[in-house]
This record gives C-alpha cells, structure tokens and sequence, in this order.
C-alpha cells in the first residue's frame, strides 16, 4: 500500500505492507497535536514504536537536536526508515535502533509513544501504559517530558493518578471523541471489561464513542534518601 496524507498540514508520502503499522485514529489525532506544537524543538527525543514513520517524520520537521526512533524488529524498523528517509528534512540527525519497549540506552528530554491498548497482546490491556509510567523516568532527564495518547476505555483517571505517583507532573492536553473501531466488537472480553471503566465510553443514537486523549507529563526531579534500598551509583 502507497498513500500519501491528505491533511496539508503534515502532508507526506508513506508506503505501508505485511505487518506493518498503518496509522489508526489514535495516531491521526497525535499526529494533529504533533503538527499544533513544538515539543520536540531543540531536544533529544526518543520515539517509540515508530509504524510508518508519520510521527518521527512530524517531530524532525519541528528540528529536534536529535531523535531515536525504536520499533521491535529489524523488519518493522526498516519500513520506518524508509519512508522517514523518503520524507525527512535536511541536515536532520536521527538514530534507527531495533528495541522492545523502553529497552533501548540513553536519557531522553521528550519521550513520545502511541502505546498499544485494546490489541496490546497482554493480559493486563494497560501494560504498555503502565509500564511507560512506571519506566519512562529511566530514560527521561530530570524535567523530561512524556507525551503519549490512550483512549479513555483505558482510564484516564488511573492513567493521570499513577503518573502523579511516579513522579509526574501530566495532564490531557488535547481531546476527541470518534466512533468505536470494527475489531473492538470482536473482542467479547474487552467489551465487557470496559464497561467497567468510569466514563470509557458513550453511545449516542447507537453509536459507541470512544475519547481519545493526548497526555503530557514532565518529570519532577527526584534525589532518594540515602538509606533508599537502591544501588550505589557507579562513579
């Protein structure tokens, strides 16, 4: 599949096959914020899960000091690269690196990520979100900044509780409402989980909705005690 986004706001050409992740309504709506705002300028960056590259390319052309994009195989990697090297900016300085999750080195200014949810392949459905909450700060620098984007059938309110109690400074920055994907419906299991979910969903004229919500969160600086059950760190 060829394709090349209509929005002339971040108007690019991608090309997508096998496995490859195409963009969903949750990175739509991402790639809409990332456009709106200046996040990434003049910071290091780390992407996770980069898909087809329309988020990596959106966050070069607002001139970051670096970027590292991941995704979790060589194959899926070089389908990013691809299209992030048909689409990238001159002169800008980006890192290609095979990685799961926040397994990849270094410290970051601005970590960003559409985590999986509904198909995330785990028993916990919140396991990508909550583990970015409680690792991020491994590869954030103190004030370093989270920006991520989960649907509200993931709840919100937890997501925004456990971000202040690991140390974050967050909240929902942006939001739209859309209607409920095909494969959703499939899921019997998930239908019912997430009818537990405070506010997880709407249904209006028949139509079940979902709220996307785009998440941002700064890292507050942190020194343990000394007698924190830590460690040494290495000089």
């Amino acid at each position: 599949m060829t394709s090349k986004q209509s929005n002339d706001s971040h108007a690019m050409e991608l090309s997508a096959q096998g496995d490859d992740w195409r963009p969903t309504p949750h990175g739509r709506f991402l790639a809409d914020v990332l456009t709106a705002n200046s996040f990434a300028k003049g910071k290091d960056v780390l992407e996770l899960g980069g898909g087809v590259g329309n988020h990596t390319i959106l966050l070069l052309r607002h001139e970051p000091r670096s970027l590292v994009v991941t995704e979790i195989s060589e194959d899926l990697l070089a389908s990013t690269r691809k299209n992030v090297e048909r689409n990238r900016p001159a002169g800008s300085v980006i890192e290609y690196r095979v990685s799961d999750w926040l397994s990849t080195e270094g410290t970051f200014d601005l970590v960003v990520t559409n985590p999986p949810f509904c198909v995330s392949g785990k028993q916990n459905r919140r396991y990508f979100i909550d583990s970015l909450i409680l690792d991020a700060h491994r590869r954030l620098r103190p004030n370093g900044e989270l920006l991520f984007i989960q649907s509200s059938m993931a709840d919100v309110q937890k997501t925004l509780r456990r971000l202040d109690e690991n140390g974050f400074d967050a909240k929902v920055i942006e939001r739209r409402s859309g209607p409920f994907r095909d494969y959703y419906f499939e899921d019997k299991s998930f239908m019912e989980e997430i009818k537990q979910v405070p506010d997880g969903y709407t249904v209006q004229d028949g139509t079940h909705m979902e709220t996307l919500n785009v998440i941002h969160g700064t890292l507050r600086p942190y020194s343990p005690p000394s007698i924190a059950h830590i460690p040494a760190t290495k000089k």
